[in-house]
């Protein structure tokens, strides 16, 4: 017979939150897919693809979406394939180049930032059913939080299963509600659509790029499962672009042919019956989901930086989150997604330039690396300038060019002095310089 303990044991599996994940533990590329598709072919996906769409019209929209899509994919994909590398979670990937101290203010940022995120989605979750059957917002918003948070304690296991759930139901309902939606617009008239011209190219970029900024310069968490580069590149396609694009098409396709009701959810709900029935078990899957990767992102974070186990941190901050969630989070969405765009791509851009170019052998060697916080800060502030003054252009993408190439310039002005020499890593540029 099997004890409880082995049946608990098979239940939650271990999470590996202060270590690598060993060779052994890591999951197939199906399992990992699993786990990434089921994040971004969300309702939030669907809503900023009408936004994108409303605001620029059905091409520049579309395009817009394509190259947000594809600069995630090359962004997110090589964080994942840096990380299964190792199988570090991002908290331990960010210390090789931040330092085993200074990744502590990064993987404390970022776990925080996507608590925010969590909330945001908690709060969608009850203010979408009071908009679509004045439901009290407060009551199905906790209601949310405490399922949300329930999931979560199954770990990476229940991302996979929801993934699998999730995805599927998302795209079959959405082709319908596209298809209902499209039927008496003729395919001129959705794709000649105009929109308000209300935003630019370059903001409508950050947009796409914003949505999964936090968990995507996170993707160590997720891929750290993966059992080599290329699948967990693979698993990573799922989600950017395709998962992610069929998502925001559906909202685009949707804002053209009924503008006056766009949001996708609402559309669906607003037609009664048994149909609004499975609008709401959509919304709690699909929002479940992504609260899911959420509250994990921030639980391994914080379970890794304070030696704690996942679970129980995920109570805490789910706790913290749905409390959020309740004060109002999701008004303010845009502001958010905002400051996302601005301070968080650049830390990916470090590391990714660290890793990937200039030391492919380091590990975790210094307590604080100053030069890749310098580059964090210049990425930053040539976000919040081009934000400022520059709004046209991508927020996102600028913050992370300049991040990665003033490392870049960092490191390779000092690459000849003492200080840049570190114990286990390699600058590509000068091999001489390689240390046992």
């Amino acid at each position: 017979m099997i004890s409880m303990r082995e049946q608990e044991h098979q239940i939650l599996e271990e999470e590996y939150e202060n270590s690598a994940v060993p060779v052994e533990a890591r999951k197939s590329v199906f399992s990992v897919s699993l786990v990434w598709v089921g994040f971004p072919m969300i309702m939030t996906s669907a809503v900023t693809g009408a936004a994108i769409v409303g605001g620029l019209g059905f091409w520049s929209g579309m395009l817009s979406i394509l190259i947000g899509n594809l600069i995630l994919f090359g962004y997110v994909g090589v964080l994942a394939m840096l990380s299964a590398n190792k199988g570090y979670n991002f908290s331990l990937q960010s210390a090789i180049t931040f330092g085993s101290k200074g990744a502590r203010v990064v993987s404390g940022l970022l776990s925080t930032l996507v608590i925010g995120w969590f909330a945001v989605q908690t709060g969608l979750t009850g203010s979408s059913m009071h908009d679509a059957f004045g439901s009290s917002a407060l009551l199905i918003t906790l209601i949310a939080g405490v399922l949300y948070i329930v999931l979560t304690l199954f770990g990476v296991k229940a991302l996979t299963y929801i993934g699998a759930v999730s995805a599927p139901f998302f795209f079959l309902i959405g082709l319908w509600a596209v298809y209902d939606a499209t039927s008496n617009s003729g395919f001129s008239s959705i794709t000649g659509f105009k929109g308000t011209g209300t935003i630019s190219m370059g903001i409508a970029v950050t947009m796409v790029i914003s949505l999964f900024a936090d968990s995507g310069t996170m993707a160590a968490d997720f891929n750290r499962w993966s059992r080599n580069k290329k699948q967990a590149l693979a698993a990573t396609f799922t989600a950017f672009p395709l998962a992610c694009m069929i998502a925001m098409v559906f909202g685009g396709l949707i804002a053209a042919a009924a503008s006056r009701n766009s949001d996708l959810f609402q559309y669906i709900a607003g037609k009664g019956g048994a149909v609004a029935f499975v609008s709401v078990l959509l919304l709690f899957l699909n929002l479940g989901s992504v609260c899911a990767h959420c509250l994990y992102n921030a639980s391994v974070g914080w379970s890794s930086l304070t030696g704690r186990k996942m679970r129980g941190t995920a109570v805490v901050l789910g706790v913290i989150g749905t409390i959020l969630a309740v004060s109002g989070a999701w008004n303010h969405f845009t502001d958010w997604l905002n400051l996302l765009g601005i301070i968080v791509p650049p830390i990916g851009a470090v590391i990714l330039c660290d890793q990937l170019f200039l030391r492919r052998e380091a590990d975790i060697s210094r307590t604080v690396r100053i030069s890749a916080f310098a580059a964090w800060v210049v990425g930053a502030l040539v976000g919040l300038i081009v934000d400022r003054f520059a709004p046209f252009l991508s927020t996102a993408v600028m913050s992370m060019l300049a991040g990665g190439l003033s490392y870049v310039i960092v490191t390779l002005t000092t690459a000849n002095s003492s200080a840049a020499a570190e114990p286990g890593s390699k600058l590509i540029m000068d091999p001489a310089q390689k240390q046992s």
